[in-house]
């Protein structure tokens, strides 16, 4: 419902900051607040960094993940490990790997995990790229580096059954990341030893 205390534009920037994630109304409002106090300082760069990321930033065709080039940075890098993938369920886990620095392969992003509560089925996400690029490529082993959740773990599942036609070796994150934890909140740390001691899945 829009608030008649305040301009439509404000109003408009309330609404559309509460739909960020973690932001509610109260929070929006707070955030919003703050940008409108310092137009020079915060609002006006922040409106020209997400123009330019609009304008410039697009999906990786090859593993999914965004980039401002296509293939991104990690896909194009001749430094990294040829015949391991890491399977990540989101960006935002791809993002958590590379700041722990635990692997130098590649990636490939699923964009989300199976879910029947959710209506999510395979064909929704990207599991047959990851297989042809498997069936295709030189790959030795395949990570699953999935949430240690129900949804997670029901994928890690279909996955490995569609993989082991291959004869690929697959491997999962070790119990270090806790049951119902999400690799975006997890430390440094736990990521590089849970990375470490990954296990046949």
């Amino acid at each position: 419902m829009p608030n008649r205390s305040v301009s439509p534009e404000i109003d408009r920037l309330i609404g559309l900051l509460s739909k960020l994630p973690g932001l509610g109304p109260r929070s929006a409002r707070r955030a919003a607040l703050s940008l409108l106090k310092k137009p020079e300082a915060l609002m006006t760069p922040l409106a020209h960094a997400m123009a330019e990321a609009a304008d410039r930033i697009s999906t990786c065709s090859n593993c999914g993940n965004i980039d401002s080039s296509n293939p991104c940075h990690i896909c194009a890098s001749h430094t990294r490990d040829l015949t391991t993938i890491c399977v990540v369920q989101d960006v935002s886990d791809l993002w958590a790997m590379e700041r722990a620095g635990a692997f130098r392969g590649y990636y490939h992003v699923l964009g989300g995990t199976l879910s029947a509560l959710d209506g999510i089925r395979p064909e929704d996400l990207n599991i047959a790229s990851l297989i042809r690029r498997v069936s295709e490529g030189d790959i030795a082993e395949v990570i699953l580096a999935m949430n240690a959740t129900v949804d997670g773990q029901t994928t890690a599942h279909y996955i490995t059954d569609h993989l082991e036609p291959t004869g690929v070796k697959i491997s999962r994150l070790a119990h270090g990341v806790p049951v119902g934890g999400e690799l975006d909140y997890l430390d440094d740390g736990t990521i590089t030893a849970a990375m470490k001691s990954r296990r046949p899945f």
